[in-house]
Protein backbone atom coordinates (compact mmCIF):
# COMPACT_ATOMS: atom_id res chain seq x y z
CA UNK A 1 0.00 0.00 0.00
CA UNK A 2 1.21 3.49 -0.85
CA UNK A 3 1.54 5.65 2.25
CA UNK A 4 2.10 9.35 2.68
CA UNK A 5 3.28 10.95 5.92
CA UNK A 6 1.35 14.09 6.91
CA UNK A 7 4.50 16.19 6.55
CA UNK A 8 4.86 14.97 2.96
CA UNK A 9 1.35 16.00 1.92
CA UNK A 10 1.97 19.65 1.05
CA UNK A 11 5.11 18.96 -1.05
CA UNK A 12 3.24 16.07 -2.72
CA UNK A 13 0.37 18.35 -3.79
CA UNK A 14 2.79 21.04 -4.96
CA UNK A 15 4.79 18.72 -7.22
CA UNK A 16 1.91 16.87 -8.88
CA UNK A 17 -0.99 18.20 -10.88
CA UNK A 18 -4.59 17.29 -10.19
CA UNK A 19 -4.16 15.74 -6.76
CA UNK A 20 -7.48 14.81 -5.16
CA UNK A 21 -7.74 14.62 -1.38
CA UNK A 22 -10.39 11.99 -0.77
CA UNK A 23 -11.96 12.60 2.63
CA UNK A 24 -13.68 9.34 3.60
CA UNK A 25 -14.92 10.58 6.98
CA UNK A 26 -18.57 11.05 7.87
CA UNK A 27 -20.14 14.47 7.12
CA UNK A 28 -20.15 15.51 10.80
CA UNK A 29 -16.38 14.85 10.98
CA UNK A 30 -15.70 16.87 7.84
CA UNK A 31 -17.76 19.77 9.24
CA UNK A 32 -15.94 19.65 12.56
CA UNK A 33 -12.38 19.53 11.21
CA UNK A 34 -12.03 20.18 7.46
CA UNK A 35 -8.65 19.50 5.87
CA UNK A 36 -7.85 21.97 3.10
CA UNK A 37 -4.53 21.93 1.29
CA UNK A 38 -3.68 24.58 -1.28
CA UNK A 39 -3.16 23.09 -4.72
CA UNK A 40 -5.37 20.08 -4.15
CA UNK A 41 -9.07 19.44 -4.64
CA UNK A 42 -10.82 17.92 -1.63
CA UNK A 43 -13.66 15.50 -2.31
CA UNK A 44 -15.80 14.36 0.62
CA UNK A 45 -16.98 10.80 0.07
CA UNK A 46 -17.83 8.78 3.20
CA UNK A 47 -16.22 5.35 3.19
CA UNK A 48 -19.55 3.59 2.72
CA UNK A 49 -20.27 5.61 -0.43
CA UNK A 50 -16.99 4.89 -2.20
CA UNK A 51 -18.08 1.75 -4.11
CA UNK A 52 -21.13 3.51 -5.56
CA UNK A 53 -19.26 6.75 -6.31
CA UNK A 54 -15.96 5.28 -7.55
CA UNK A 55 -16.64 6.57 -11.07
CA UNK A 56 -16.07 10.12 -9.78
CA UNK A 57 -12.37 9.28 -9.48
CA UNK A 58 -10.00 9.03 -12.43
CA UNK A 59 -7.90 5.84 -12.00
CA UNK A 60 -4.82 7.66 -13.33
CA UNK A 61 -5.23 10.74 -11.13
CA UNK A 62 -3.24 10.96 -7.88
CA UNK A 63 -5.58 10.43 -4.92
CA UNK A 64 -4.66 10.83 -1.26
CA UNK A 65 -7.25 9.18 1.00
CA UNK A 66 -7.63 10.28 4.58
CA UNK A 67 -9.88 9.88 7.59
CA UNK A 68 -9.52 10.60 11.30
CA UNK A 69 -6.67 8.17 12.11
CA UNK A 70 -5.93 6.43 8.80
CA UNK A 71 -7.74 3.12 9.27
CA UNK A 72 -10.82 3.73 7.11
CA UNK A 73 -8.74 5.43 4.45
CA UNK A 74 -6.35 2.44 4.35
CA UNK A 75 -9.32 0.21 3.55
CA UNK A 76 -10.44 2.62 0.81
CA UNK A 77 -6.92 2.69 -0.66
CA UNK A 78 -6.87 -1.13 -0.78
CA UNK A 79 -10.29 -1.15 -2.44
CA UNK A 80 -9.33 1.47 -5.05
CA UNK A 81 -6.06 -0.31 -5.84
CA UNK A 82 -8.00 -3.54 -6.35
CA UNK A 83 -10.26 -1.61 -8.75
CA UNK A 84 -7.28 -0.50 -10.86
CA UNK A 85 -6.30 2.86 -9.39
CA UNK A 86 -2.55 3.19 -9.63
CA UNK A 87 -1.73 6.46 -7.85
CA UNK A 88 -3.65 6.19 -4.60
CA UNK A 89 -2.09 6.88 -1.20
CA UNK A 90 -3.12 6.62 2.44
CA UNK A 91 -2.41 9.65 4.63
CA UNK A 92 -0.83 8.05 7.69
CA UNK A 93 -2.39 9.15 10.94
CA UNK A 94 -5.17 11.06 9.19
CA UNK A 95 -6.50 14.39 10.36
CA UNK A 96 -5.43 13.70 13.92
CA UNK A 97 -1.77 13.46 12.87
CA UNK A 98 -2.22 16.52 10.63
CA UNK A 99 -3.54 18.54 13.58
CA UNK A 100 -0.74 17.36 15.89
CA UNK A 101 2.19 17.63 13.49
CA UNK A 102 1.32 20.17 10.78
CA UNK A 103 -1.57 22.47 11.70
CA UNK A 104 -2.17 22.87 15.44
CA UNK A 105 -5.08 25.24 14.72
CA UNK A 106 -7.10 22.39 13.23
CA UNK A 107 -9.71 21.13 15.71
CA UNK A 108 -9.10 17.66 17.16
CA UNK A 109 -11.86 15.27 18.13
Amino acid sequence: MNRLHVQELLPFTQTREGVVLLDVREPWEVARAPLVVEGARTLAMPMGDVPARRAELDPQQPVVCFCHHGMRSAQVVAFLMHQGHTAVYNLEGGTDAWARQVDPTMPRY
